[in-house]
């Protein structure tokens, strides 16, 4: 027997992206204005902090079989998903040109955290080790074709923080000389962006599923 697929309404997909925004909202109310700047060791600390209990309860309560996972092991899940994406994360930034020293290793570390929560704990926590379902999450194939309303909340933000960490990479190496141009504060603030819009997108997506299962029914 296939795993219960556990059925998520418009409105939780909302509340849920609403909590993890709060999360971000506190950490940067925490940190004060300007802290990533004055201190990103600091303030991504806090994010990381902050965001990681809710990431971790939310999808934990979006697991994909309810009936054969309990919550317990889904957040444990989530908790050791976190090492190991923010390994991977650390792994392609440095591959792609993060700096490398005592100077940045602790902010990298929690930079790394944050890019874990926002790509490879919700996945954890929802599918576990199943491949097929991280191969879907992961491609761009699953964009208007999934009938899993999980499946794009957990896809559009990541891409979205993954895309907006690049994008913030680009202002880094050139010689403005600006204190937002170190490592990683430009890339935190486009990982964040991305991933926020991340979120809007996959509400969009979800609203136009919701619908097309109206219009099949009718």
């Amino acid at each position: 027997m296939g795993a219960e697929v556990t059925q998520v309404s418009a409105f939780t997909a909302v509340l849920a992206h609403a909590l993890c925004l709060a999360g971000l909202a506190a950490a940067h109310s925490l940190a004060g204005r300007g802290a990533l700047l004055s201190d990103p060791a600091h303030a991504l600390r806090l994010l990381v902090v902050c965001e990681a209990p809710l990431v971790i309860v939310v999808f934990s309560l979006l697991r994909r079989d309810p009936k054969r996972c309990s919550f317990l092991k889904a957040a444990a899940r989530g908790l050791l998903g976190l090492p190991i994406g923010a390994f991977l994360n650390a792994f392609g930034a440095i591959v792609l040109g993060a700096p490398v020293g005592i100077k940045y290793w602790i902010a990298t570390t929690y930079w790394s955290c944050l890019m874990s929560l926002f790509t490879f704990v919700p996945a954890a926590c929802v599918f576990g080790a199943s491949k097929v379902d991280w191969q879907n999450v992961l491609s761009h194939s699953i964009y208007g074709t999934s009938s899993n309303v999980a499946d794009y909340m957990i896809s559009a933000p990541s891409h979205g923080a993954v895309i907006g960490a690049w994008l913030g990479a680009w202002p880094m190496p050139l010689d403005w000389e600006r204190p937002w141009q170190e490592w990683p504060i430009c890339v935190t603030y486009g990982a964040i962006a991305g991933h926020v819009i991340g979120m809007l997108v996959s509400l969009i997506l979800i609203v136009a599923h919701k619908r097309r299962v109206r219009v099949k029914a009718d």
